[in-house]
């Protein structure tokens, strides 16, 4: 199932329709807290606390946005009240060991280092993925004419994918080149999310 006609699907179902929100938050957060335990115990710029702010704002917002289609919907993370949530929590965790295992025999670097590398070259990897996704759901939610938006988080994934290149331009000059064995990493794991995802739809009774 094409992306965009999966989530036509998912939005004209109220409760898949809150648990694809619900999913999304729970990604929004695990990206969050990870940016968090990057950080070095001293040296932490302003730019990520700024990403690991806007991460978690962003949590609360598709959080907050349930309610406008049942305030009783997905109250937790709990795996009932998420969509494909195997495959939803090994994405990320998946990502950042496969990137940290990567980085470490590319950059050679110590404990500290790499937590560095894996926050910019995995933060990186997911905005991509986020410039990809949250239009293509946009455009599903406008239109099935919904009170739901994310043009906000459209625009600040934006700004951080440009803050992100800034960041790996300091680090290396040719990051492009590792950034790339990233991606690749990342659209594997994506492609399985996604797959799990398309499966549970697919069972569900509704035209």
């Amino acid at each position: 199932m094409e992306f965009h006609h999966l989530l036509k699907r998912i939005v004209q179902d109220g409760s898949t329709h809150a648990k694809w929100l619900n999913t999304l938050s729970f990604m929004e957060n695990a990206g969050a807290k990870k940016i968090s335990k990057c950080e070095h115990p001293t040296l932490v710029s302003q730019i990520q606390l700024k990403h690991a702010a806007e991460e978690h704002r962003h949590a609360y917002y598709l959080k907050k946005q349930i309610g406008k289609i049942n305030p009783e919907l997905c109250k937790t993370y709990e795996r009932s009240e998420l969509l494909a949530p195997i495959a939803t929590s090994q994405y990320l965790h998946s990502l950042d060991i496969k990137a940290c295992r990567y980085l470490q025999k590319a950059f050679n670097l110590n404990k500290t280092d790499i937590k560095y590398a894996a926050y910019l070259f995995v933060t990186y990897a997911i905005e991509v993925r986020a410039d990809e996704l949250y239009p293509v759901y946009q455009q599903a939610l406008t239109e099935a004419s919904s009170k739901i938006m994310v043009k906000s988080i459209i625009l600040e994934e934006e700004g951080h994918l440009e803050e992100m290149i800034h960041q790996l331009n300091e680090f290396s000059p040719d990051w492009k080149h590792h950034a790339d064995h990233i991606l690749d990493i990342e659209k594997e794991l994506h492609k399985e999310w996604i797959n799990a995802i398309t499966e549970e739809v697919a069972q569900l009774n509704y035209a």
